[in-house]
């Protein structure tokens, strides 16, 4: 198939590529732009208890002000407020009041904070109920401009929080950081390419074909979002750049190594692209195929977040795949040997190379790689142990020094922590009486006599008095541990124990969010993880035709999944003392290395057979493959890991997590897994690795010497 597809692009090339344009043109001309949200409740489904508390707020205070935007006063020389100061911050938010700001309901001050340090002004705005809206946003840009020249003439100085001045931040960051990453990923790609072939044509070649298809993919995506009604995370637009370039630049690479090999051994450019594509297509596409199922397998997520975000990564790796085998094969061989100009080194293979010293040692002795690769990525697993997941998705992918970043710190130095953002319990009537009031009191009471809590303020009753609504502060910020253990373990339990008889509690709020994404993300290990493996499994078991391959190629990317978790823990807890790790991260990281890193295995395993079925022992075949498939895993490895490693570019400890542990857990699976411990594993399993389809076995006289293609394996010279 792969064959007749390579005679049918090299015959057809401009054909080709007329086609990818137009549907490019097309595509990126009819699809919706692309949106994302960084609201974590929007993201779960509507049974958590979180979410139903939301719906009682808004049928039963449909009136009730919104919080957008908090304003924090303080004094210019660190001094504790005066009344003079308090009288200022009242004419200030009248003054901004007054200036019918659109989305500005009211602008109330507040009380001075005990320690007469700070003192807020609360701005209100309607519900946000669509994440696309920036209106809020505008407003608060508007009311940071007109808060200067009021601050003129007083001793005080602000600044403004608060979930909408929160969300401009992030917007602007967000600007910034998919500009460092897209220039970021184009010049590790150019860079690598130019030090790999030294060719500034292949250097060009990923930053053309994929600026090309990148776009197209993202509008796909946008229109199956729409389509589906799914809620992109705020940081897909960045995760599919890297995408794109990344496993893009792998099958670029995978495609040109194979064709260089062919050139290398007499094939004439058009013949030796057919070959690339009939030897290298079926790897590539069961490659993306693993990579396209995992990601997929995100679908079964309970999170928003992670339902939009897999199909989104699948239809990329997807039209990725179909330009890697029709887009690229039709360029290069319009280029044939053009491609690799000025650079000769296609007409000659080079000897003594770093990854023909590795074959032969593993050939050699395949016992000690495979103990010490698992050793080393063992030790490293340990230190998976320290995990914490962190839960503050808004407040933590923003930069210390935005606004609202710098405002919430001086908020905290006068209030408790849990003052940024309230807690909201509601006690409904579920027979359709009302709440009576001395019941109502006492179960503010209770509230707080909970452990964690700092205050409840008095109920609020709603028009038919059948629903009590209660704020109240924790003792702890509200995306702590210990705020999510307090509300965990002993508010919500409290709440809904004593809850008058014929009423129900629900307790809702930002905290109680994070608990319910912590309870949804439990419950997605248990479902995502093991499906995916499955899924991978198959296909890796349809692709060897055996049923012992698949269950140690998936132990190696286990092995590299705990190595990658264990050393991103140990460098951002341990050594970088932030309080956890992105919570979604480990699904994240699973996927990625788990079929990223399977492609490298894929890859590997392929060359491992073929070179089998040439005649070689499982030693030989294993030295080999490592000779030859080394440079180009290699090579893919550290474009891969360099694409990735932009992410931390963009200022922000999520994105910086993201990146850290993506690059390093594509190393590992390239170095250690792909060219280390899988090609010493076959060899030691030998002949039994491909049970019981045998695909090691010669097949139609195959096998035999092949033009100018000499190799040393285990010290012995032999021809191909």
């Amino acid at each position: 198939m792969f064959s007749g597809l390579g005679r049918f692009v090299v015959r057809r090339p401009w054909w080709i590529i007329l086609a990818w344009v137009i549907a490019a043109g097309a595509v990126i001309s009819l699809a919706p732009k692309l949106t994302s949200s960084s609201d974590e409740a929007s993201f779960l489904p509507d049974h958590y208890e979180s979410i139903r508390a939301a719906d009682v707020q808004e049928k039963d205070f449909p009136q009730q002000q919104n919080v957008g935007a908090i304003i924090v006063f303080q004094r210019s020389d660190g001094g504790k407020l005066t009344a003079a100061d308090s009288a200022d911050v009242a004419r200030v938010s009248k003054d901004l009041q007054n200036r019918r700001i659109p989305e500005v309901q009211a602008v109330v001050p507040g009380e001075v904070s005990p320690n007469k340090q700070v003192q807020t002004s609360v701005v209100a705005m309607p519900k946000l109920t669509d994440p696309e809206d920036t209106a809020q946003q505008d407003a608060v840009k508007e009311l940071r401009d007109d808060l200067k020249p009021e601050l003129k003439g007083t001793d005080l100085s602000a600044g403004i929080t608060g979930s909408a001045a929160q969300a401009l931040d992030e917007s602007d960051a967000s600007k910034k950081a998919g500009l460092l990453v897209g220039v970021g990923t184009i010049v590790i790609i150019v860079v690598l390419l130019l030090v790999i072939f030294r060719s500034p044509i292949i250097a060009l070649l990923p930053v053309v074909l994929i600026g090309l298809i990148s776009p197209m993919a993202t509008g796909l995506i946008a229109s199956a979002n729409k389509a589906f009604d799914m809620k992109a995370d705020s940081s897909i637009q960045e995760l599919l750049t890297v995408v794109l370039f990344g496993v893009g630049t792998d099958y670029i690479l995978f495609l040109l190594f194979r064709y260089r090999e062919a050139l290398r051994a007499g094939e004439d450019p058009k013949g030796g692209m057919v070959h690339a594509v009939e030897r290298v297509g079926e790897a590539i596409t069961s490659a993306a195929g693993a990579v396209i199922v995992a990601f997929a397998a995100l679908t079964l997520s309970s999170l928003g977040m992670l339902r939009s975000m897999g199909p989104a990564l699948a239809i990329a790796v997807f039209v990725t795949l179909l330009a890697g085998l029709t887009l690229v094969p039709a360029v290069v061989s319009l280029l044939g040997t053009k491609v690799f100009w000025p650079s000769k080194s296609w007409q000659r293979e080079p000897h003594g190379t770093g990854f023909a010293k590795l074959g032969t040692s593993i050939a050699r002795r395949p016992a000690v790689w495979a103990v010490v690769s698992a050793l080393f990525m063992g030790a490293l697993a340990l230190g998976a142990l320290g995990y914490k997941a962190n839960f503050d998705l808004a407040g933590s992918s923003l930069p210390k020094d935005k606004e609202s970043m710098v405002a919430l710190d001086d908020l905290q130095k006068g209030f408790p922590a849990g003052s940024t953002d309230p807690t909201s319990v509601y006690l409904t009537s579920t027979n359709g009486k009302p709440v009576a009031e001395p019941r109502a009191a006492a179960f503010r009471k209770q509230l707080a006599d909970v452990r964690g809590v700092g205050e409840v303020a008095a109920p609020r009753l709603n028009p038919d008095r059948t629903t009590a609504s209660y704020s109240v502060i924790l003792s702890d910020p509200p995306a702590s541990d210990k705020a999510l253990e307090t509300l965990k373990d002993r508010l919500r339990p409290a709440a809904h124990e004593d809850a008058p008889a014929g009423t129900e509690a629900l307790v809702g709020g930002t905290t109680a969010v994070y608990v319910d994404i912590n309870k949804a993300v439990d419950r997605d290990y248990s479902v995502v993880f093991p499906v995916a493996a499955l899924a991978i499994m198959v296909i890796l078991g349809l692709l060897l035709r055996s049923l012992v391959a698949p269950w140690y190629l998936m132990l190696s990317v286990a092995l590299g999944f705990g190595a990658t978790l264990g050393a991103t823990s140990l460098i951002f807890q341990q050594i970088g003392s932030q309080p956890g790790l992105m919570f979604m991260l480990p699904v994240i990281m699973y996927l990625f290395v788990v079929a990223l890193g399977t492609d490298y295995n894929i890859l590997m395993v392929s060359r491992l057979r073929e070179e089998a079925r040439e005649g070689r022992s499982p030693h030989d075949a294993a030295g080999t493959a490592v000779r030859h498939s080394g440079p180009t895993i290699g090579s893919a490895g550290v474009i891969l890991a360099g694409t990735f490693a932009t992410l931390m570019l963009a200022g922000n400890s999520t994105l910086s997590q993201m990146g850290f542990s993506l690059s390093f857990g594509i190393l590992v699976a390239a170095f250690v897994m792909a060219l280390i411990f899988t090609p010493a594993l076959t060899a030691l399993i030998g002949h039994a690795a491909w049970w019981p389809g045998h695909g090691d076995e010669k097949r139609n006289g195959r096998g035999g010497a092949r033009p100018s293609d000499e190799e040393t394996v285990g010290g012995a010279t032999r021809s191909r």
